[in-house]
């Protein structure tokens, strides 16, 4: 198989390291315009619509577009939510199509409005289908009533995409819609906080939040497919997040490892931490195979998507613990400060390994879907 990238991939790639390099490069000592950044991957470099259609404002591009991209945000530990706008909820509005979604896009692409998925319940954990948050049809269009909770990036988000009970109990597959709700719609409160990892996010509760008819995107009941994929997508970026970081935290490490000196040699002198380095090395070969996995599969057919996703994310979510870990140990005291970016970095890293779901929850996954699939 090949998996070189081709011409204009790798000049993606490059035009886009290179300007967060010299225009965004993480300082410790000196905050990020995180809009300003946003604004600048949209307008001037139009990455945020890698993925969608000419029509719709975008690239044309596709999930290798797309790794090319999350890979490189993720070296620089860009403070923007790519995953949650440009990926998921540009797919889900892409998919479910519309009037109103086919002129948001355009937007989004651009940069000049942000959309995320409030999906999250209090015990949903990662069952999308575990919804309780209702929408009940009335003379004005939909009520909506519920709560969501840990919605990255929903500060500084222009539309929320809102999945709501329209019949069934809690748990059926069946029934499960999805809502543009804009963020500043009577009835809705947010809560906003800060991550482990430093970016926002909220809990949101709506009451009696009215949209009109034509906010239902998609098929009534229909919305569970479209947000399987759309979490498919997002894992797949996720992966390749995670392999530019942990790229930068062995380079860190490494290059750290010359400079500090103890009873007389650098530590990179010590065979025991070159060993330790090796194991680095090779969890994040690792980890940016399993984002190459998830990218060649994740547009397949949907049993083997999820197949593939849920073994990369296992196979990533192991790999940025174990060299998070390791190049805190390997810096020392340093590696827990603020002055140095590997602290930062790591606490990236830990967010990485939970988000949409643990190494532990993939496993099972894999091993259910493919326990399906010999039965079949």
């Amino acid at each position: 198989m090949d998996l070189s990238l081709s011409d204009e991939q790798v000049m993606l790639r490059d035009t886009l390291t290179r300007y967060l390099a010299q225009s965004f490069a993480f300082d410790p000592h000196r905050p990020r315009d995180a809009r300003a950044l946003w604004q600048a991957l949209g307008r001037d470099l139009g990455v945020l619509g890698a993925a969608l259609p000419a029509e719709a404002g975008g690239l044309g591009g596709g999930a290798v577009e797309t790794m090319v991209i999350a890979d490189a945000l993720g070296e620089a530990l860009a403070p923007v939510p790519y995953i949650e706008t440009a990926v998921i909820a540009a797919g889900l509005l892409k998919r479910a199509g519309g009037e109103r979604a086919t002129a948001l896009l355009p937007q989004l692409a651009d940069g000049s409005v942000r959309a995320v998925l409030a999906a999250g319940e209090a015990d949903s954990r990662q069952a999308l289908e575990a919804v309780t948050t209702t929408a009940k049809k009335n003379a004005d269009g939909w009520a909506i009533n519920g709560e969501k909770v840990v919605v990255a990036g929903a500060p500084g988000a222009e539309w929320l995409l809102v999945t709501a009970r329209t019949s069934g109990g809690p748990r059926d597959v069946r029934g499960v819609s999805l809502f543009l709700v804009p963020a500043d719609a009577a009835g809705l409160s947010r809560h906003d906080y800060a991550l482990i990892d430093g970016l926002p996010a909220s809990d949101l509760t709506l009451s009696n939040v009215t949209v009109p008819t034509d906010a239902l995107l998609g098929a009534e009941g229909g919305a569970l497919p479209l947000l399987e994929q759309a979490r498919d997508e997002g894992i797949a970026a996720l992966c390749a997040e995670a392999a530019g970081l942990t790229r930068k935290l062995l380079a860190d490490t490494v290059a750290y490892t010359k400079e500090r000196r103890q009873f007389g040699q650098p530590l990179a002198s010590f065979q025991a931490l070159q060993h330790r380095m090796v194991d680095m090395f090779i969890a994040v070969e690792q980890a940016t195979s399993a984002a190459y996995l998830a990218a060649l599969h994740v547009e397949g057919p949907a049993e083997q998507r999820a197949r593939e996703v849920a073994a990369a994310k296992a196979t990533v979510a192991d790999a940025v613990r174990f060299v998070g870990q390791n190049a805190v140990q390997l810096h020392g005291g340093m590696g827990m400060t603020d002055e140095l970016a590997v602290g930062h970095y790591f606490r990236r890293a830990t967010a990485i390994e939970q988000q949409f779901g643990a190494a532990d929850h993939h496993a099972k996954r894999y091993a259910a879907l493919m326990r399906q699939e010999l039965q079949l």
